[in-house]
């Protein structure tokens, strides 16, 4: 299949900005992204839903002021988190309280005021043993205005009158009115399953099961694309046999580049989309101290495997990511509520876990902690200004942090008492890095 067939060459950049605002934002509305954004969807509806479904398996709806995306997802991922307005990661609160407030919003009218969210959300939070909402409790107040500030932002909400702060900092005085966009309500959590009818997390990810040949290669390809957009790098050894096979072929490159205009790199160990449009939501090498202090933490890392000294880095079996896939299902499923869920026709059962590559005593070089810990503070130590004062003051929150990107881009992968290096760090291997000394005037 030809993607893009109706598309000319003429509108085929504007049509690919499209399929790549979608696929970074799944759910669009009058202001978010931006107040442009839902006019270049509309524009291409109609090859967008047939192109998305086709390619990766992808469902398209509209309705009133809202574009949807219903992604299929294949496994539980971590590095995706929601996040507040000052970056902040979610947590369970966070993601209980918003849950609660949509729940609330889907039974409300054109407006609803913060106070009255409030009272809903904590009545429910009431019921649910170990959660709970008070107002009067700073933790539980910050954590409630951190979802309706996520739903604010993406236009869900819409501020008519008053301020959300002030009532954050006094609900007993401060108010907020909030216009309810309620197709967008809607619209934001579409699971593909009803909640009360699953026992595991597994019921709500691809299952893609048929006895037909085709059918079969045809969901093989769509997984394959699928894995590509999802992750920054996709090694073939992580991957099912049937999907490395997709990844290989050359009809891979061509369809995603004809669809997003991103050109897919190969290399022996696996592959990569190549973001030369500026379309992912974080970038690497990046701007800022985490970056910096990521990019030289891999030139550090990348040098020691190389052995440039004549040591030798220990290499130990990579973890199986079956293993690693079904204890975070567990972990998910532990917050199930108790009790037997209502069931309609057969019982759901899990989900076969992803098969692990050809080669399953992979063995990769270890990196210590006490190494990583080493190469930061030579690294503060050599660049001393580019770093501020507070990431000398705590280089292992430094460390920290520019690891955890490393490993959200596949160039490293933890495991107790350091890291292993994955094949991407060889871009940096022999790389001469400088870092913009910071001015004081």
């Amino acid at each position: 299949m030809r993607f893009a067939a109706e598309v000319s060459d003429l509108e085929l950049a504007d049509y690919q900005r499209a399929v790549r605002l979608l696929l970074r934002h799944p759910l669009i509305t009058s202001t978010w992204p931006d107040e442009k954004a839902l006019a270049r969807v509309r524009r291409f509806t109609a090859e967008l839903r047939g192109d998305l479904s086709e390619a990766f398996g992808y469902r398209l709806e509209l309705h009133g002021a809202t574009a949807r995306l219903v992604r299929t997802a294949d496994r539980l991922e971590t590095d995706r988190p929601a996040v507040s307005r000052t970056g902040r990661p979610f947590d369970r609160q966070r993601y209980a309280y918003l849950s609660l407030c949509l729940a609330t919003l889907g039974r409300a009218g054109i407006q609803i005021t913060l106070s009255e969210l409030a009272e809903a959300v904590a009545a429910d939070a009431g019921r649910i043993s170990g959660l709970g909402l008070d107002p009067d409790i700073g933790a539980d107040r910050r954590a409630f205005v951190d979802a309706v500030a996520w739903l604010e932002e993406r236009g869900v909400l819409r501020l008519a009158d008053g301020s959300s702060s002030a009532w954050a900092s006094d609900p007993g005085a401060g108010e907020a009115l909030y216009d309810v966009a309620r197709d967008a309500v809607l619209a934001l959590f579409r699971p593909p399953r009803v909640l009360q009818h699953i026992e595991s997390v597994t019921a709500l990810l691809d299952r893609s099961l048929s006895s037909s040949g085709n059918a079969e290669r045809r969901a093989a390809a769509q997984a394959a694309r699928r894995t590509v957009l999802e992750r920054p790098v996709v090694y073939y050894d992580d991957v099912s046999t049937e999907i490395g096979n997709h990844l290989r072929g050359q009809a891979l490159p061509a369809d995603l580049y004809r669809l997003t205009g991103l050109r897919l790199e190969r290399r022996a160990e696996g592959v990569l989309l190549v973001d030369t449009a500026g379309w992912s939501a974080e970038r690497f090498p990046g701007t800022g101290s985490v970056a910096q202090a990521a990019v030289l933490l891999a030139v550090a890392i990348a040098d020691r495997v190389s052995d440039p000294d004549g040591r030798r880095a220990r290499r130990i079996p990579v973890p199986d990511p079956a293993e690693a896939q079904e204890k975070l299902i567990g972990q998910v499923d532990a917050g199930l509520p108790a009790g037997v869920p209502l069931e309609f026709g057969a019982p759901e059962t899990a989900a076969d876990p992803p098969p692990a590559g050809e080669n399953a005593e992979r063995r990769l070089p270890l990196i210590t902690d006490s190494f990583l810990r080493e190469a930061t503070a030579e690294i503060l130590q050599r660049y001393g200004s580019a770093f501020g004062a507070a990431w000398h003051a705590d280089p292992d929150r430094l460390r920290t942090e520019a690891i955890e990107l490393l490993a959200r881009f596949g160039a490293v992968l933890t495991v107790p008492g350091g890291v292993l290096a994955r094949p991407l760090i060889g871009r940096y291997r022999n790389t001469v890095a400088q870092v913009k000394q910071r001015t004081l005037f």
